[in-house]
């Protein structure tokens, strides 16, 4: 990857929460109950990881969410603020508390409950509030733990404005053909994949979005480019942290776009960025800054 003289600024509208982890041994099955080997609480949520992750790489971020007015909400502020993101127009609820996720981690899977709370309290006037923010933004990031309607205007206010925008759709939910042809990227999962796009086969899909739709599985990533299929893998360590990972590959992806590379090299970048992340526990902690990296 080849970075640019100017450094990209990228607007992030979507979720963060707090993340607490319960490791165990096993996951539980109804009427099951078992022991934790250690509880972990960590900053989440996937708008506010990518924000961290593109913040790290060194793009001048804007988030656009909402927290609610307690201990978890001002941590959550405090942690983007040191991470350098701009915080100015993150809403702060009275009447909701700051979303959370409960993950069960055994054995290097995860299984997750995530509650919206504020992060689903954002409307689509908190994002005309934003608008201004559009006019100078190289690339927008959004995620799917937001309203829907949300997600939707915030795509027709980039398009307004001309501004790309690359779509995370997880946790997946069924996008409309507006939505999907708005948008300039798409990150999806594999074993997502039925959700997003109504049960069509992982070759065809490709190939009705070339340079446009990423599918990932772990950390490996496959696109069609326009004439044949393209696939890009780096193995991480069995057992290692899977959190966070799309996140990481969304941020390297951006940040390498915004300087100007060509695919290939974006989705090159977005999987050494994301092997970094599965390499130290929590969605944010592992995120690496751009010094971890040797470019040409």
């Amino acid at each position: 990857m080849k970075l640019s003289t100017e450094q990209p600024k990228i607007l992030v509208v979507g979720s963060s929460s707090v993340d607490l982890v319960l490791n165990t041994e096993t996951f539980p099955y109804p009427g099951h109950t078992v022991m934790a080997v250690k509880s972990e609480t960590f900053f989440g949520g996937k708008g506010a990881n990518q924000a961290v992750g593109t913040s790290r790489l060194g793009a001048s971020v804007y988030f656009v969410g909402c927290v609610g007015m307690d201990p978890h909400g001002q941590q959550i502020m405090r942690n983007l603020v040191d991470e350098n993101v701009n915080v100015g127009y993150v809403v702060e609820s009275e009447d909701y508390p700051t979303g959370t996720a409960y993950v069960t981690a055994t054995g290097g899977e995860n299984a997750i409950v995530v509650v919206p709370a504020a992060n689903y309290y954002l409307k689509t006037v908190h994002i005309d509030h934003a608008e201004r923010l559009f006019h100078t933004a190289d690339l927008v990031l959004i995620q799917l733990e937001i309203p829907m309607e949300v997600v939707e205007h915030t795509v027709k206010l980039a398009k307004k404005h001309q501004r790309k925008v690359m779509l995370y759709a997880a946790p997946a939910s069924r996008l409309s053909e507006e939505l999907l042809e708005n948008v300039d990227f798409i990150v999806a999962k594999s074993n997502e994949l039925s959700v997003v796009f109504e049960n069509k086969d992982l070759d065809e899909v490709l190939r009705l979005y070339p340079n446009k739709l990423f599918v990932r599985d772990n950390n490996s990533t496959t696109y069609f480019n326009g004439t044949e299929m393209r696939y890009y893998r780096n193995d991480h360590e069995e057992g290692s942290n899977k959190m966070g990972m799309g996140d990481a590959f969304t941020s390297g992806f951006a940040v390498a776009f915004c300087h100007h590379n060509p695919v290939d090299a974006c989705v090159k970048f977005g999987n050494e960025v994301s092997l970094k992340v599965a390499k130290i526990r929590g969605s944010q902690k592992g995120l690496p800054c751009l010094d971890d990296f040797r470019f040409e």
